[in-house]
């Protein structure tokens, strides 16, 4: 059995999540220690909970230690098993999240499987609905697999209560992704989302991203929602290249005015366009554990965040893949998988 220290680099829940997926990928046991020890509150949480006894139901693990809080756990998976899943978080924690723990091994499944999603599809420091749709799982389609996800209904903190479905069909075996440069930016839209909140909080945001980013009326978009799905706001930014898609968000929260939320994803959005990369800062952690998999690949980013540098540890413990990390310039890297 493999033991992990989930203290691992930045100590968050990455640690757990690549765990588990690798485990059942690989059909290797693994204690989890220490689990999220870096945290202000450590141990599982709801939306970690969810992504563990989501791991044991595609695979038919055993399991000690999954309960609220514990830092603990032991993870004994069977086979994949592909089906028809219903996950909820019960809370508005990210269920992008739980998607990530359980997605690497379906792609891999001996048969389709549908997800239904339940809980936070629009959460800070997690992968949104609409980064998954249009900006990760298009790039994890050229792998081989067809993964398709549409968004039933939002979820946005402290509400939560989105709903999100994904439909797999797996593939034998992954095939290499390379991402050295983005081609031509093809369209940049901004689009402001809000729900049980004034209008002019996106008519706010989208006013400095219009300034910030040279962008002509007809690529700004306003999104009401439902006041039932808020309180709940997220500035998305769409940057479609010729070989990639990037998208940049920033949430409204209580205190926050709508000029600063827009400002944050406008500066993350110019160091991304002036860098001139293919793959920026989240999209580079996702895409690390399918290069694994697929045994080979390459993409030009950003420097590397620890996120991403502890989740090349964790893969290391697993795969026999190994990543290089070549500096180009510096705010150009780029990260090479092989075998």
């Amino acid at each position: 059995m493999l033991t992990i220290d989930g203290s691992l680099g930045e100590g968050g829940g990455q640690v757990l999540r690549t765990s588990l997926a690798l485990s059942i990928v690989t059909g290797t046991p693994v204690r989890l220690e220490n689990i999220r020890a870096g945290r202000p509150k450590p141990g599982l949480q709801r939306q970690h909970l969810t992504s563990v006894n989501a791991a044991a139901k595609v695979s038919s693990a055993s399991v000690r230690g999954a309960a609220l809080g514990s830092r603990e756990l032991t993870f004994e998976p069977a086979a994949i098993q592909s089906g028809k899943y219903h996950f909820d978080v019960g809370s508005a924690g990210s269920v992008g999240l739980v998607l990530q723990t359980v997605l690497p091994p379906l792609l891999l499944a001996n048969g389709p499987s549908k997800l239904v999603l339940v809980g936070g599809t629009h959460n800070s420091h997690a992968p949104t609905f609409d980064f998954l749709h249009r900006s990760f799982l298009p790039l994890v389609n050229r792998l081989g697999p067809t993964v398709l996800a549409r968004l039933e209904r939002h979820g946005f903190y402290p509400r939560g209560g989105g709903r999100m479905i994904v439909d797999i069909q797996p593939a034998a075996e992954l095939a290499p992704l390379c991402l050295d440069a983005r081609g031509d930016i093809r369209r940049v839209t901004a689009t402001a989302v809000i729900a049980g909140l004034p209008r002019h909080v996106a008519e706010r945001e989208l006013k400095v991203a219009q300034s910030g980013l040279d962008l002509s009326p007809d690529a700004l978009v306003i999104r009401e929602l439902p006041s039932d799905q808020g309180p709940g706001n997220v500035l998305s930014i769409e940057i479609e290249s010729e070989h990639v898609t990037e998208i940049i968000t920033s949430f409204g929260c209580r205190g926050v005015r709508a000029e600063h939320v827009a400002a944050t994803a406008v500066a993350e959005a110019q160091r991304y366009l002036s860098a001139n990369v293919s793959v920026g800062e989240y999209l580079a952690d996702q895409l690390l554990l399918s290069l694994a998999l697929a045994r080979s690949g390459s993409f030009v980013t950003l420097p590397l965040s620890r996120h991403s540098t502890t989740n090349i540890e964790v893969i290391a413990k697993f795969l026999a893949a190994r990543f290089a990390v070549k500096e180009l310039g510096p705010e150009q890297h780029r990260v090479m998988c092989r075998a």
